[in-house]
């Protein structure tokens, strides 16, 4: 049998170390083995660097002495980057070390960038910093992979380059959210401590999410909603509920364990992702929810997220930042039990045949034999 195939995939951080991006490179490189042998550079989040093995794939992570907002500062990362024997590298973009990394070491071969969602940053930094080294990627990859076919539609800086799109949907690994008699008492637990109907949210307290448009949807909605997750803003947000007299309503809870999200997953009678910018590109905390069959209510963004959650089907739509349509929408959905159900087991159907990481994976593998079987016949020697 031949040897498999070398995958380097360059990421930014790796887990533990948390991340969305983080958990997906790890679901592909743990699901793509052993038929690929992904191996995985990083940063590190100390001054050290760090060859190991981790659940099975070959990790370094490259000493970072500091960090610029969240990017680390590794000076090394280049030399580690040249120094990597591999068949194909994968990019996990926005990554801004691994695109100047590649840029300075003149890096060749087959390269697919994974485009998991655009950067926001203040617009001169951006074209002056960022952009020239993440054009020059996008030009030499081969692929250039997106989660959703409305990110490569929408995405600004894919518009040159949308004849290598190829979409491979983001895949869940349902296991950690199965309701174990475990789970099962812990939700219980939740329902008896917080009456229903019970609106839950998933996610940082960051701008973009639009939690302030859900406190102001709440005060229209006979529901309790509860906040899992933390972040810069919460303060602020628990400021905001008192002030629209929804305090006893809205619960914020804090960050929660893998065990305790799943049984909050289990009690809400209905998940919101009321996000209000470009920046939430695809929602996976939305599989999550329509994985334990629960109906969803997101926003119509220019991004994976309407695409994931399909109106009038898994949940329903609305549009970013109107507190009214989002109150509507909840009160629709808490009312009407026999809709939750519909919508709920929609919604489970559509992460069992559209959103696994066997799929995902099967689809990465297949992207990678193509893209170096098409290199070797465009070698020198294949050329008549």
């Amino acid at each position: 049998m031949p040897a498999p195939l070398r995958v380097l995939h360059v990421g930014k951080f790796y887990p533990p170390a948390p991340g969305g991006m983080e958990k997906m490179v790890q679901s592909l490189c743990e699901g793509e083995r052993p038929g690929v042998d992904s191996q995985v550079l990083v940063a590190n989040t100390s001054a050290h660097t760090v060859r190991e093995a981790w659940r099975g794939v070959p990790v370094t992570r490259v000493a970072s002495f500091g960090s610029i907002g969240s990017v680390g500062i590794c000076p090394g990362f280049p030399f580690a980057l040249a120094a990597a024997s591999r068949d194909v590298t994968v990019l996990h973009e926005p990554n801004p070390v691994a695109l100047v990394s590649d840029c300075v070491t003149l890096s060749r071969g087959p390269l697919v960038v994974w485009f998991h969602s655009e950067v926001v940053r203040p617009q001169w930094k951006y074209e002056l910093m960022y952009r020239p080294f993440l054009r020059r990627v996008l030009s030499r990859a081969s692929r250039i992979v997106v989660s959703s076919p409305r990110l490569a539609e929408y995405a600004r800086e894919l518009s040159d380059f949308r004849h290598k799109c190829v979409v491979i949907p983001f895949g869940l690994d349902t296991s950690h959210l199965a309701e174990t008699p475990a789970i099962a008492a812990r939700a219980a637990g939740i329902a008896r401590e917080f009456p229903g109907p019970r609106v839950l949210f998933v996610g940082r307290l960051v701008p973009y999410k639009g939690v302030d448009v859900l406190i102001d949807a709440i005060a229209s909605v006979q529901a309790t909603c509860l906040i899992v997750g933390d972040g810069p803003l919460r303060a602020s947000l628990e400021s905001h509920a008192a002030s629209r007299g929804v305090s006893s309503r809205v619960r914020f809870l804090g960050g929660v364990s893998d065990a305790d999200l799943a049984a909050h997953l289990h009690a809400c009678d209905l998940f919101v992702l009321p996000s209000v910018t470009r920046q939430e590109t695809f929602g996976v905390v939305q599989l999550e929810a329509m994985a334990c069959g629960r109906p969803v209510v997101s926003t119509d963004l220019e991004t994976g997220v309407p695409w994931v959650n399909q109106h009038e089907s898994t949940g329903l739509v609305v549009r970013p930042g109107d507190a009214a349509a989002l109150a509507a929408a909840l009160t629709r959905l808490s009312g009407d039990p026999a809709l939750r159900e519909r919508f709920g087991a929609a919604g489970r159907a559509r992460v069992a045949s559209h959103f696994t990481v066997e799929a995902m994976t099967r689809a990465t593998t297949a992207l990678y034999q193509g893209i170096v079987r098409d290199a070797r016949v465009m070698e020198p020697s294949h050329v008549s």
